[in-house]
């Protein structure tokens, strides 16, 4: 095990064997970041049996994978939690897909406790420095060294933001300023545009069309939506809990994570409850299979994940994994 380095320290990626990458791609993989595991690790979905993993300093969080499939971008964020004290990882760290190894680490000091991780439909890779505030930019994050542009997102505590498919819109979530922040990554001459959904802002995700911004403010205990151009509140409905984390199913259904309640809800897209679940863990963040109605939920306490049939509604299998379990990517097998 990799013990924590300081910000922008480079570690040596050490893994376990792949046991036949080429294998394993005949079926579905679910990647999976345990932060308190501090790694990276693959799994077989049918089976649950664990293929590998890849080591990481402490603390690794939010992950994004390109459109190829060839690297998946970790950020360093190096504390265990946003209340922890501490100044955090300074780095994005890239595993190659193929070899499931780190294959190097890009250094991003000052800019440091780096949390929201995003990717645009031309590969081009965006990072969140929760610490200053500031939105990285890698117009290549195969080959670049450092970060290539950056820009002020006037939030305090940022924590996640979504992208719009173009990279030219990103939506910021400032956990201390209770605020979301509409920036331009390709031009910081254009000032960000704030809005304050409710207290404790921390998901958010945009339509399919790129329309409306979604926001579970966690504090207020609301579900939020913004017209993601002018960034007005249009409606808010109370939730009851503690969302989490936000994703668009389609053009007319949510789903919300609520770590208070542990459950998952679907929501329609005008804010009304439609179904809930109640899981046997603290549900965390949600991966998607690409053609079938599965969800892979990421179960922080109990160190598992819970695969959920979106159709049924039903947990219809799982599997353990290694300390807190978070973020994750489910790459298809080829059958």
């Amino acid at each position: 095990m990799i013990k924590a380095v300081g910000a922008g320290v480079v570690a040596s990626g050490l893994s376990t064997p792949a046991a036949g990458a080429s294998r394993a791609a005949e079926t579905d993989v679910l990647m999976v970041v345990e932060k308190s595991g501090h790694a990276v690790s693959f799994y077989d979905t049918a089976s649950g049996k664990r293929q590998g993993t890849v080591r990481l300093p402490d603390y690794p969080h939010e992950m994004v994978v390109d459109s190829r499939r060839r690297y998946a971008y970790v950020g360093h964020y190096g504390v265990r939690m946003s209340s922890t004290v501490g100044e955090g990882g300074a780095a994005v760290f890239v595993i190659d897909l193929a070899e499931r190894s780190l294959a190097r680490t890009i250094d991003t000091r000052p800019f440091n406790r780096i949390h929201g991780m995003g990717i645009d439909a031309h590969d081009r890779l965006y990072a969140l420095s929760e610490e200053k505030a500031v939105l990285l930019g890698f117009d290549a994050p195969s080959t670049d060294r450092a970060p290539t542009r950056a820009v002020p997102t006037h939030g305090v505590k940022t924590h996640l933001f979504s992208l719009s498919r173009d990279g030219e819109r990103a939506y910021v979530t400032g956990l201390l300023s209770h605020t979301v922040s509409l920036v331009r990554p390709h031009d910081a001459a254009v000032p960000p545009v704030l809005a304050t959904p409710g207290q404790l802002p921390e998901s958010s995700c945009l339509s399919r069309d790129e329309r409306t911004l979604f926001v579970g403010a966690r504090k207020s205990s609301s579900l939020v939506a913004l017209d993601a151009r002018t960034m007005k509140v249009r409606r808010s409905r109370k939730t009851g809990g503690d969302p989490l984390r936000v994703y668009p199913l389609d053009d007319e259904r949510l789903l919300v994570t609520d770590i208070v309640a542990k459950s998952l809800t679907t929501w329609s897209t005008d804010l009304r409850p439609l179904r809930s679940l109640r899981l046997d863990g603290t549900p965390s963040a949600v991966s998607f299979h690409p053609v079938r109605p599965l969800a892979y939920v990421s179960l922080l306490d109990t160190n598992r994940v819970a695969v959920v049939d979106l159709d049924r509604f039903a947990v219809v299998g799982g599997f353990a994994t290694q300390l807190e379990p978070d973020a994750s990517v489910l790459l298809p097998g080829r059958s």
